[in-house]
């Protein structure tokens, strides 16, 4: 190496004790920049193979981006989150409440109380034995649950049976409020049954929505009981002693509800799918249900209005009885049964707002404190104690 005035000139010598190569064997500079081209290439490579789960990813999420708000609200409902059996059972009674304005809207022949119930059943009972064989679950249940789903189908169709026979003999608004005591009977049921405390909250809850439906009802059931004692009452109904059968006849079918109710959270709660109490229940029912019918009325043939309002209420009563199980399932008997009133207050609201029904301070006072007791009951939400 050798430096003149500043200017550095440097030279490379290497020596190499291995023969030289021939000119033709010599690598060429395209040889040698090539190496270092491929270290620039990989990274290339790598971004292209790191972008293919991206675009895969995206795709997947497409569809949870099309899905409905109300699919997505259902599935948020039915998962088991904190307030997922009140909510459940808010559902159940407005599907029964659309099934009443269905009712009143499309009005059809008039059929018979004992095929009606034949068909929702039957109905009820055929779409829960698909969703079973559908998940997979044993359709009568494992061993240790057909206690509580026996008892429960057995208890559910003395209480419909029972209702039936009521609803016949007494006026629709008496067998209505004797079938609205059936949460309070519920609570009491799974007092003893179930060992559930009840607290002071849960039972004023109770008598705030009873004396809501009170409310709403006094005015028919004043006028109703004045036609009587003047003897202006309509002979289809009973009166005197009879009378008094046929309110306890209500009553049982209030108390059995009750214990149905409470058999149903147990059953659900231990087979950990609820359908399974709906099917013992739809089976029992649609099999005594189908005898009364054939056997104390007439069969009437519905036609095709009638059949597709029959049909269409039928798959409305499996979803209503499918959260009504979720939701016992989920929450305490006596708040998931204090829910249950919103029937009452949606039923009468729509009556006052079609013009079926004069709006009064009774009726308006009832609503209200329906209302309020179910919005306390949600706001409270469930126990901390619960699972």
């Amino acid at each position: 190496m050798a430096a003149e005035n500043g200017d550095h000139v440097v030279e490379l010598v290497v020596h190499d004790t291995s023969p030289s190569p021939s000119p033709s064997l010599s690598p060429s500079p395209e040889a040698e920049i090539i190496p270092l081209l491929n270290p620039v290439q990989k990274p290339k490579i790598n971004i292209f193979t790191i972008s293919y789960p991206r675009t895969k990813t995206r795709v997947t999420r497409l569809p949870e981006s099309e899905t409905s708000p109300v699919t997505q609200f259902i599935f948020w409902v039915w998962s088991g989150s904190r307030y997922s059996g009140l909510l459940c059972m808010a559902i159940s009674s407005i599907i029964y409440f659309v099934m009443e304005v269905l009712s009143d809207v499309f009005s059809a022949q008039s059929i018979p109380l004992f095929e009606t119930a034949f068909t929702r059943c039957t109905i009820i009972t055929i779409l829960s034995y698909f969703w079973l064989r559908k998940s997979g679950h044993s359709i009568f249940g494992q061993t240790h649950v057909r206690k509580f789903l026996v008892s429960r189908a057995l208890m559910g169709y003395l209480s419909l049976m029972s209702y039936v026979y009521c609803i016949q003999r007494l006026p629709l608004s008496q067998a209505i409020v004797l079938s609205f005591t059936t949460p309070i009977m519920a609570s009491i049921a799974a007092r003893i049954i179930l060992n559930e405390k009840l607290k002071i909250a849960d039972i004023g809850g109770l008598a705030c929505s009873f004396f809501g439906v009170l409310f709403i009802f006094r005015q028919i059931l004043t006028t109703q009981g004045s036609l009587v004692k003047a003897g202006e009452a309509n002979n289809t109904y009973l009166s005197g002693s009879h009378h008094i059968y046929v309110v306890l006849v209500g009553l049982f079918s209030s108390i059995t509800g009750g214990i149905s109710y409470c058999l149903i959270r147990a059953g659900a709660k231990a087979s950990d799918q609820p359908v399974v109490t709906v099917f013992s229940f739809g089976i029992l029912a649609s099999l005594a249900a189908g005898i009364c019918t054939f056997s104390f009325e007439d069969f009437v043939l519905p036609g095709l209005h009638s059949f597709i309002l029959v049909f269409v209420l039928g798959v409305l009563a499996f979803f209503a009885e499918l959260f009504l199980a979720r939701g016992l399932q989920l929450e305490k008997t006596t708040k998931a049964a204090n829910v249950q009133y919103i029937l009452a207050a949606l039923s009468q609201l729509w009556s006052i707002s079609s013009s079926r029904v004069a709006p009064s301070f009774g009726r308006l006072v009832g609503c209200l404190l329906i209302l309020i007791s179910v919005c306390c009951t949600m706001y409270i939400g469930p126990d901390k104690e619960m699972e």
